[in-house]
């Protein structure tokens, strides 16, 4: 039985998050759009995350990314918000705003409107930034767009399996 308040596939996975991240040393932060906190909420679901979870930022508007991570308006112009150059922003960002030693970030059209046909409903993008490294993976996935809620549970579940070490 679940007692908590999100799922239990992604109270699980926040689970071996904390359990993994503590046991390898490393502190995580997230930065959070299409989800609205989601991953944090998950997170912090977990008794002792604090020995891992430095902080979280949710950055749904573009002025949040630019004024919370320092995104630049130039990246949000040409490539959007859903682009795997803002996400990249947003996750370097997370990293110069923290003490983490990994920080993954999502934005996407949750939906049920606002996608294109460049851009549809469903699509979210993802990047990992790990401090000291110079490289930032950042991957752009179509999920299920059966529900908004289906698109954001899938984006967290992905944001919390980037955590993993």
């Amino acid at each position: 039985m679940n007692d908590g308040l999100l799922p239990a596939d992604v109270t699980a996975l926040a689970a071996r998050v904390i359990a993994e991240n503590a046991a390898a040393g490393r502190r995580v932060a997230v930065a959070e759009s299409c989800t609205g906190g989601l991953v944090t909420a998950a997170l912090t679901e977990i008794a002792g995350c604090s020995a891992v979870l430095d902080r979280g930022f949710v950055t749904y508007s573009n002025g949040a990314k630019q004024d919370l991570l320092g995104v630049s308006a130039d990246i949000i112009d040409t490539f959007g918000a859903v682009s795997a150059a803002c996400a990249w922003a947003m996750a370097q960002g997370v990293l110069k705003r923290s003490d983490a030693d990994v920080a993954v970030s999502v934005s996407g059209i949750a939906g049920p409107g606002g996608g294109t046909a460049q851009k549809p409903v469903g699509l979210v993008v993802f990047a990992k930034a790990v401090r000291g490294l110079p490289e930032v993976v950042a991957e752009e996935r179509q999920l299920d767009a059966s529900s908004r809620a289906a698109v954001r549970h899938q984006a967290a579940l992905i944001a919390l399996e980037l955590l993993l070490p």
